[in-house]
This record gives C-alpha cells, sequence and structure tokens, in this order.
C-alpha cells in the first residue's frame, strides 16, 4: 500500500487587511442631472427615508428630486473646489495618508455609501485581493440608522453573497475617541485665542424623532427630553443621546461655563417633527438675546461638505447677523488633519 506523504506549503506573502473607509457619498459633479442622481440614490435608502417603498418612491422621484436638485446643485458650485467636493478630496486625502501610516500590512480604500466610489468597487478589490481580514469605518462620530447603519447594511448585504467570507469588523462610533475631542477642542482655541466669544454652539445633523423612538428596543427609556443628559446601557446607540454626549466632553475639555453653550440639530427634511432644539431656531433665539459672537461647531462632521461650510459657515451666519448678532465663526472639521489619521489608525490597530 502507497502511503502519500503529506507535506505543508509554506505562505510566501504576509496576508495583508483592508481596510474601508465610509464617508455619506457627494455628487460626481454639482451638474443638475449628477446632483438629481445622488439625491435619488441617497434618499431612496430606507432608512434615510424611513417609510413603505411606495411612498418613498413617490416623494423621492416625483417631489425631492425634480425641485430640490436645480437648488442643490446651486450650492454645489459654490462649494465645489479645483479638486471637486471637499468632502470626497479631503477623503482621498486621508486614504493616503492613512496607507502610508499603517504600511503595506493593509491595504486601505475609500468609498461612498451613496454614488462614487461606491462600497460595491472597495469589496471588490478587497475580493480578489485574498485578505485575511476587512475593517470598515464609517466617517460617522455618532452612531445612526440613517448613517453608520446603513453601511452596516450595505457592506453585509454585498458580503453575504460571497462563497467566503473572510473576518470582518466594524467600527460603532468615535466620537468620545481622545484625539476626537483634541482635535475640535484645539481648532475651537485658536479662534479663542483670537476673539472673545459670549455663546458657543455645538450643532449636529438631525434626524426624524420616529427614527431615535424605533431605536429605542426597551420601548421605555427614550423621551426625547433629559434622557440623553447621559449615556448608559439604554440609550447607549441613541443618536440624539451621543451628540449630548460629545458636547459635553467638548464643553469639559475647553472648561466652558454653564448658560454659554447648547445643542441643536440642523439639515431638517419634511414636515414630520425631527429632533430638537433645531438649529435654525437656536440661531435667532442667540441673537435676540443679545449674544454677539458665537463659535459654532459641526461635531457630526469628519469633513467640511454642504452642511457645515453652506449650512453653518454661511446660511447661519446671515441670520445670526440678520437679528443683530455680530460676529459667527465655524470650527472646521477634522478633514484631513493629523489628528484624524492618529485617531483612525488606533481605531485599526485595536481591531487588527
Amino acid at each position: 500500500m502507497q502511503v502519500l506523504e503529506v507535506t505543508s506549503v509554506p505562505t510566501t506573502q504576509k496576508l495583508k487587511t483592508g481596510i474601508l473607509l465610509v464617508n455619506l457619498g457627494t455628487p460626481d459633479s454639482p451638474s443638475v442631472p449628477d446632483v438629481r442622481k445622488y439625491l435619488r440614490e441617497f434618499l431612496m435608502d430606507g432608512r434615510v427615508i424611513d417609510i413603505p417603498t411606495a411612498n418613498r418612491w413617490a416623494l423621492v422621484n416625483l417631489i425631492i428630486a425634480p425641485f430640490r436638485a436645480p437648488k442643490s446643485a446651486k450650492v454645489y458650485q459654490e462649494l465645489w473646489e479645483e479638486r471637486g467636493s471637499p468632502l470626497k478630496f479631503y477623503g482621498e486625502d486621508v486614504k493616503a495618508l492613512l496607507q502610508q501610516r499603517l504600511g503595506s500590512d493593509y491595504v486601505v480604500e475609500l468609498a461612498m455609501r451613496y454614488q462614487n466610489p461606491s462600497i460595491q468597487a472597495g469589496l471588490d478589490s478587497f475580493q480578489k485581493a485574498g485578505l485575511r481580514k476587512i475593517i470598515v469605518i464609517p466617517f460617522f462620530p455618532q452612531y445612526a440608522s440613517a448613517t453608520t447603519g446603513s453601511v452596516y447594511e450595505k457592506v453585509m448585504d454585498i458580503v453575504g453573497k460571497w462563497q467566503v467570507i473572510p473576518e470582518i469588523s466594524f467600527t460603532n462610533t468615535f466620537f468620545d475617541h481622545p484625539k476626537f475631542v483634541e482635535f475640535f477642542a484645539g481648532a475651537a482655541r485658536k479662534y479663542m485665542q483670537e476673539r472673545e466669544y459670549d455663546f458657543f454652539l455645538f450643532s449636529y445633523h438631525g434626524v426624524p424623532e420616529r427614527q431615535i423612538l424605533k431605536g429605542d428596543a426597551t420601548g421605555t427609556t427614550c423621551q426625547l427630553n433629559n434622557c440623553c443628559d447621559r449615556l448608559h446601557a439604554g440609550n447607549q446607540y441613541c443618536y440624539r443621546a451621543q451628540c449630548f454626549a460629545t458636547t459635553r466632553l467638548l464643553v469639559q475639555e475647553l472648561g466652558l461655563k454653564e448658560g454659554t453653550y447648547a445643542t441643536s440639530f440642523q439639515s431638517r427634511l419634511g414636515k414630520t417633527p425631527w429632533i430638537q432644539p433645531y438649529t435654525e431656531d437656536m440661531v435667532v433665539k442667540l441673537a435676540k438675546e443679545g449674544k454677539k459672537n458665537v463659535l459654532a461647531f459641526s461635531p457630526a462632521f469628519v469633513a467640511d461638505c454642504l452642511e457645515t461650510t453652506i449650512e453653518v459657515g454661511e446660511e447661519y451666519k446671515e441670520v445670526f447677523e440678520k437679528n443683530g448678532g455680530q460676529h459667527w465663526q465655524l470650527v472646521e472639521s477634522l478633514n484631513n488633519s493629523p489628528q484624524y489619521i492618529d485617531l483612525l489608525a488606533d481605531l485599526v490597530e485595536k481591531q487588527v
């Protein structure tokens, strides 16, 4: 009887880890057709507009996209730079810097939840590369079903069809990472050294109240009021509670006095109630109360974009000054800062 000798085959190449960085997305250009295309993909996501599919299709394709695209295109044209959309080119910078930081044992790809480069393309490249592990890092400091949750769902939908699924891990939040707090506090201090501010406003992207309530698995925790005053087991994944927690961390780091700061929520869409207080109402209120110098933060965004540069930096500034305010200053986002690269590298190293 012949005996077969089994020998091990040495691995000639060290298996790499894939890092998929995912931001929300941006139109391919500020043209009306590209903006319309982006809006349709974005708003047809059932986690973004969580109503029955048929109703969502009619709302997006017959009302929002046709009428909003021309207006949004004009705003994107104002935002667009020589390198394109800031949200995208800052993402490309971060991808390159993180790749350089992590080295050849990693493959870093940038993806957008909506439009390009797509999550599908990023994962396809990983599948062909024979990676040992994939780490997905959504670019959202606080968890929300419409952002981080949507990225999770898309990734799992794609990878779930693979015959071979490697180890996959996800980053959930990073609003409380020391480098995140360090960056925003440091950026704020630069402006505070130049001028004395009598109020500090922390504005976060809003979501419908119903999405916050649906996220309360206990059905007893969320009251949409002072239940967000602290994070605990019952509300640890509540977007609103995490936003208030972000404010508390920055307030503590900056040593701000009680009564000189507030948390608010911007970018409402539609007529249904969204989480409050609303930023646009807060801006008017501050000006009419006699606040003259306001330093504004947008700590739900990692890159300067339409919601930060235009909405907070320009539109709210105009409202503030129109109602009697004198000076409005927006603190920039993480963009491609060294602190952001340190933060991302730390998130990766903790999951390897």
